[in-house]
């Protein structure tokens, strides 16, 4: 394994433990005909396990010493580049892909987002994230930590929980716990409504989440408030963190008719 301090500016907590390394990598799957993409992939302790298990494994890092490095290892292509700013889309043109990483804390929320909203074909994502991040994408409806991220992930993923991480298995040690998700796309037939539409109508409402619907719709959309309330049959009384991802996606589509 390459030697080389972490470096904050990155976000960077190297995974050291070589048991929690397979466990990870086991929980994708990886067949030897399978393309993995992996973010972050840092010194390479997941890496080195999936370039034994795949057919091609395309990790990016943005560090570019340690990305040079991981170019050396058979079957594995290494791009020197942030995550963020990948075209996730472009990665459509290879269904069945699997996605694994242990994303740094700092850009994990953004980037999953990113991800959902533009690749559509991948098989499965397994990733590690800061537990409370953790629990707020599989959160359900009517909790404190249910929000704009759980309706967003959930509206294309089905999110849960696989194992928790303590900060004693990294280098640097992390300040907090991390949880091991995995995220596994809804089938086809489920996606009813227009992405972007969704996204506004989720970001208004949980800017405003302590109102109650009927006001939310009446500043924003008062000329589409009372279709919206009656085809979705909603209590104008409701508040935000009480709708369920279904029901969001319901009100983005009689607010923003095509």
């Amino acid at each position: 394994m390459i030697h080389a301090p972490a470096k904050k500016s990155l976000g960077q907590n190297f995974l050291l433990d070589m048991n929690i390394a397979r466990k990870i990598v086991d929980a994708l799957e990886p067949g030897h005909q399978d393309r993995v993409l992996e973010i972050g992939p840092g010194k390479g302790v997941l890496t080195t396990l999936l370039a034994h298990k795949a057919q091609w494994v395309l990790a990016v890092e943005k560090d570019s010493f340690l990305a040079f490095d991981l170019d050396r290892h058979p079957g594995v292509q290494a791009v020197n580049m942030d995550a963020l700013q990948l075209d996730w889309s472009r990665l459509n043109r290879w269904p069945g892909l699997k996605i694994i990483g242990n994303l740094p804390y700092n850009i994990a929320q953004v980037l999953l987002w990113d991800l959902t909203a533009g690749c559509r074909t991948f098989d499965r994502a397994v990733v590690m994230v800061q537990k409370e991040v953790a629990h707020r994408i599989t959160a359900a409806p009517g909790g404190k930590e249910y929000g704009a991220l759980s309706v967003w992930l959930q509206s294309f993923t089905a999110p849960r929980v696989l194992f928790k991480v303590s900060p004693a298995v990294f280098r640097p040690r992390p300040r907090v716990d991390s949880a091991v998700l995995e995220l596994r796309p809804l089938p086809a037939d489920k996606f009813f409504f227009a992405p972007e539409y969704l996204a506004r109508v989720i970001r208004i409402m949980f800017q405003n989440r302590r109102k109650q619907l009927g006001n939310i719709l009446k500043t924003y959309w008062n000329d589409r408030k009372k279709i919206a309330l009656e085809h979705c049959s909603l209590d104008p009384r409701t508040r935000p963190e009480e709708l369920s991802p279904e029901e969001f996606q319901g009100l983005s589509r009689y607010l923003f008719p095509e």
